[in-house]
């Protein structure tokens, strides 16, 4: 750096500026400074930048599975926001265990990791108790821990599951069934917005029409498909059906389609969660968006507040309101469209 400094006229301290991306260099010397970098391929030590700042630049993320496409929406978000401010991701998996998931913790955490985010697969506090007394941040997303008063970024779960359920009984459904989630913040409230959907429209509830799956987020296809055979076996049979999330509502569809029965005709199918492809599918799907791309902003506006504070702000709870996205899996009663509910937030202090 000085060498580049000295070659350019500048000081050292503008051109570590520009190394960190830091906005208030102008745009005439950012320019100067990156291509004499490039000319000389210079890569700054980040060792030694860490020894001098205090800070690696470097943030974790713990989520079920690597390969769900909606916690890879959120981190691509995350990624984005952070590495504005030169801040890299490093993602991990906890496969739905909460055992495994205290393990990269602790691991994280060994490698001086400047904050986390984590979609827990459990409802114990210690690892995060832990992190509270290191003065580590952390965000959790999608999934709340009771007792645990941290910095919260997700959506408004019951109203996601009144808005599907709801949107079931419109196309004329009256034997709705759940393939329900873990016995999770996210799983409890869309049960419970199923359940009120279900009483506010004069609709009695069925056990037998409830599926718990604990594995959701790890082969949720397969899941899905063998919930929904369960569900096939039930008399009446369902005509309707309401899926924790999209890959399970997915694997649903593929046993109804299995069967030789029709979508919607026979058996109307939403899932939750929006995700890129589901106007792709032979029969595309209707589903409650989350906003996963919009989690994953807040979380890394939340992230850089708390670590270049030099107090530690109270933890915030950011909840989305959902919105419905109907398609041709449910809309028995017009032709298909895409219709999207208000969008708001709700931000509250815990």
């Amino acid at each position: 750096m000085k060498d580049i400094a000295q070659d350019l006229g500048l000081s050292v301290v503008t051109i570590s500026k520009v190394l960190r991306n830091h906005p208030d260099i102008a745009d005439e010397t950012r320019e100067r400074v990156l291509q004499r970098v490039k000319e000389l391929d210079y890569q700054p030590n980040l060792m030694a930048r860490s020894l001098v700042t205090g800070r690696s630049f470097l943030v974790g993320l713990i989520v079920p599975d690597l390969l769900h496409p909606f916690f890879a929406e959120v981190a691509k978000a995350l990624s984005a926001v952070l590495a504005g401010r030169g801040y890299s991701l490093i993602i991990s998996s906890s496969e739905e265990d909460q055992k495994r998931e205290s393990t990269e913790i602790q691991q994280l955490m060994a490698r001086r990791l400047d904050a986390l985010v984590i979609a827990s697969s459990g409802s114990e506090v210690g690892a995060f108790e832990r992190m509270d007394r290191h003065g580590l941040p952390y965000v959790l997303i999608d999934r709340e821990i009771t007792g645990l008063a941290a910095n919260f970024v997700g959506t408004n779960d019951e109203m996601a599951g009144r808005l599907a359920t709801e949107h079931l009984i419109e196309q004329g459904c009256r034997n709705i069934a759940h393939i329900r989630g873990r016995d999770n913040s996210t799983g409890a409230r869309r049960f419970e917005g199923y359940r009120q959907a279900l009483f506010r429209h004069g609709l009695p509830f069925n056990e037998k029409l409830v599926v718990t799956r604990r594995s959701v987020d790890i082969d949720s296809v397969w899941h899905g498909a063998d919930a929904m055979q369960t569900l096939m076996g039930c008399r009446p049979r369902p005509d309707g059906v309401f899926a924790y999330n999209d890959p399970l509502a997915i694997g649903a569809m593929k046993a109804i389609l299995g069967e030789g029965l029709r979508i919607p005709e026979d058996i109307a199918v939403i899932g939750c969660g929006n995700l890129h492809y589901d106007d792709l599918l032979r029969v595309p799907l209707s589903s409650v968006d989350q906003h996963s791309q919009t989690i994953g902003e807040r979380t890394g506006q939340i992230l850089l507040r708390m670590i270049e504070s030099k107090v530690r702000p109270h933890p915030v709870s950011v909840i989305l309101e959902p919105s419905l996205i109907a398609r041709d899996s449910t809309m028995l009663k017009s032709q298909p469209v895409k219709h999207e509910a208000r969008r708001g937030v709700t931000r509250r202090k815990t």
